[in-house]
């Protein structure tokens, strides 16, 4: 008798525990650059954005491990730098390269938290479409919506690639709802399974990954309306950093591959008008239905137990350097979207400028969760920073994006971008050295590679021995 009330005494304890435990709701946006009114791009149409970083807080220099889906997506759910997670391509799967790697969701799993994804979250290879699913990481079967990402609505768009068997141009504005779309579909998913969760008897992670602004930029026309055409501009930065190496550029071949785009050479003027446009409405439409689910929060009573965390998984070109997408190691493509909200949360409506990354994530939601951190992670909690929003933060951050043959490291200090372009497998012989001062960089577009000028040879030897200290190039996971 005796010993069975100890066991109920311990199941009702243990079910406290638990019932104070956070949920934790983790939103991706996919190629969302820091371009929001939040971020201060007053043109941009964003208002569930911005009030997510009212009532939490945003990190303005917040930098991805490599700017392209895979990479980055394999670093921040596994807690390693893309070299180390072995996936720096599209093609790579983290559960081939590490297989046994517990991944952020399989962790809170473990902790025996309720884990569910759907949209987004996890990258398919080119190899394998099915490789958004990670059973280990997920209670229940992995969901996205039947509708694909590359979806027209406008019937000559539809008719197009149901005649040709290919993709379709790369934008179009239909008179359609919301969920005409991926992205309406996957918010109505969302807010059904809160409404399902929050009667679990749980604590629960739930990963919603969102496709757009990705390619194309189908958008309904309501979004397309919040932007006046004639107002739109291209970047005045029209030609890639004089002085830096031609294998550190991209040829955006990823716009390329939709209709009615040149196979070669630049986009027109139109076009890239265009282009602007429909990122534009693809970002507000995201928004809005980023709205539906942080909006469901406090409806469903769960606004005051529940961290959410938002992100982009890298930045985007949008015109700057006449060029379009991302793959490379520049400012506009490393730096993203990150924010941050939480019980209890300090300094709400408040930002950082403290240098983190991506690889923080994990690490950070052990934290708030108060989960014991796998001895495997890389990354740091950035809780310290949102409770001193003015702490200087890590002392750089580093991303890598690979060329055939070579792999460019790169590293953000606070006034510097070093990157150094070696050869793949042995880092010590460097082909190429590319130097940004930020302090001159004009929107943080870099535009003058100065690491072979005379005057800043010391500092190109500073900056190198400080990123050689720092990178972990010998480190396993």
């Amino acid at each position: 008798m005796k010993n069975k009330l100890v066991l109920v005494l311990a199941t009702l304890l243990a079910a406290g525990a638990s019932a104070e435990r956070p949920n934790v709701l983790f939103i991706a946006a996919d190629d969302l650059r820091p371009e929001l009114n939040c971020y201060g791009a007053r043109h941009i149409h964003s208002p569930n954005l911005d009030k997510l970083a009212a009532t939490g807080f945003r990190f303005t220099r917040a930098y991805c491990q490599q700017a392209v889906c895979n990479p980055s997506r394999a670093s921040l759910l596994t807690g390693l730098r893309a070299e180390h997670c072995g996936v720096t391509n599209n093609s790579q799967h983290f559960r081939k390269t590490v297989p046994d790697v517990v991944t952020l969701p399989q962790h809170f799993r473990q902790q025996g938290y309720h884990t569910e994804g759907i949209g987004k979250l996890f990258h398919a290879t080119h190899t394998d479409s099915h490789a958004f699913n990670d059973p280990a990481s997920w209670s229940v079967d992995y969901r996205y919506p039947e509708s694909g990402p590359l979806t027209w609505r406008d019937p000559r768009n539809a008719e197009l690639v149901r005649t040709t068997g290919k993709r379709g141009p790369p934008w179009e504005s239909p008179d359609v709802p919301d969920d005409a779309y991926y992205d309406g579909q996957l918010a109505k998913m969302a807010v059904e399974s809160l409404r399902r969760l929050k009667n679990l008897g749980k604590p629960f992670f739930l990963g919603v990954g969102f496709q757009k602004p990705h390619l194309p930029f189908c958008a309904p026309k309501q979004y397309w309306n919040l932007y006046d055409a004639e107002a739109i501009r291209l970047s005045p930065v029209t030609e890639w950093p004089t002085g830096s190496p031609a294998f550190a550029h991209w040829s955006f071949g990823e716009v390329r591959s939709y209709h009615g785009t040149p196979r070669s050479g630049p986009v027109s003027h139109e076009l890239a008008l265009r282009l602007i446009h429909g990122y534009y409405a693809s970002v507000s439409y995201v928004d809005a239905q980023i709205g539906k689910v942080l909006n469901a929060l406090p409806q469903l009573g769960l606004d005051k137990n529940t961290i959410v965390v938002l992100w982009g998984d890298h930045g985007w070109k949008l015109s700057e350097y006449s060029a379009w997408s991302k793959a490379t190691n520049y400012e506009i493509d490393t730096r993203t979207v990150l924010m941050l909200r939480y019980p209890d949360m300090p300094n709400r409506g408040g930002q950082s400028a403290a240098l983190v990354e991506l690889l923080d994530v994990y690490p950070t939601l052990c934290d708030l969760a108060r989960l014991p951190l796998p001895k495997h992670l890389e990354g740091i909690s950035m809780r310290s920073v949102v409770a001193q929003p003015d702490r200087p933060g890590k002392p750089a951050a580093f991303s890598q994006y690979p060329r055939p043959g070579w792999m460019g490291y790169t590293m953000r200090t606070d006034h510097y971008r070093l990157t150094l372009w070696t050869k793949a497998g042995d880092p010590q012989k460097v082909a190429a050295v590319e130097l940004y001062d930020h302090r001159r960089a004009a929107d943080l577009i870099e535009t003058v590679n100065l690491a072979a000028d005379p005057a800043h040879k010391k500092l190109v030897e500073q900056l190198t021995q400080q990123f050689r200290q720092q990178w972990p190039w010998r480190k396993q996971p």
